[in-house]
């Protein structure tokens, strides 16, 4: 009887582990999503998560971190509150030369009436993320209201600042807007 006790007494402890643990993260195929993140003493919680695939080879699992809740893709993006995408790298196919060349599309694609006021910040981005990259590397693209800027995060290193309203919603836009990098990954970032 004792044993009987024992082992159920270790089954229930075990699960209340993995009841706490899915609480806190989600793993997508072994990369660990957090549900939030932290940032000048606010708390940015998961409104969702996804993957970008390329030629059938997942390159990247990327998250939207919002203060509140939403989805709604055009509020999010007028939205001048604290918010993050969180991008982990899961190919070594991934190199700087090739992140930014996608960014640069997704501007391109999110944001062409106004893709010449943002070059010289593209450019700035693109310095900010020209590291070499390799598997696993986390960026924490975060938007600050308070200095109307987004905050470049290489694996919790900050690289620097980019400003400008204007560009945030551009940069959000890229996944978020009518015309996303990727419809499915837009409506994973909304939780749809």
């Amino acid at each position: 009887m004792k044993k009987i006790l024992l082992t159920l007494f270790t089954l229930f402890l075990l699960i209340q582990s993995n009841i706490a643990t899915a609480q806190t993260q989600f793993d997508v195929n072994g990369v660990i999503v957090p549900r939030e993140i932290k940032f000048q003493n606010k708390t940015l919680q998961l409104n969702g998560f996804g993957t970008r695939s390329k030629m059938m080879i997942e390159v990247y699992v990327q998250a939207l971190y919002l203060t509140i809740l939403s989805q709604d893709a055009k509020d999010i993006i007028d939205s001048n509150t604290e918010m993050a995408i969180r991008i982990q790298i899961t190919s070594s196919m991934v190199s700087s030369g090739k992140l930014t060349r996608n960014l640069n599309k997704g501007f391109e694609l999110s944001s062409k009436d106004i893709l010449d006021t943002l070059l010289p910040r593209m450019e700035q981005l693109k310095g900010m993320l020209s590291d070499e990259i390799v598997e696993n590397d986390v960026f924490n693209l975060i938007y600050n209201p308070t200095d109307t800027s987004i905050w470049v995060y290489k694996n919790d290193e900050l690289k620097g600042k980019i400003a400008g309203f204007d560009f945030k919603k551009a940069f959000f836009g890229i996944w978020l807007s009518d015309n996303p990098v990727g419809e499915n990954l837009k409506k994973n970032l909304l939780g749809q």
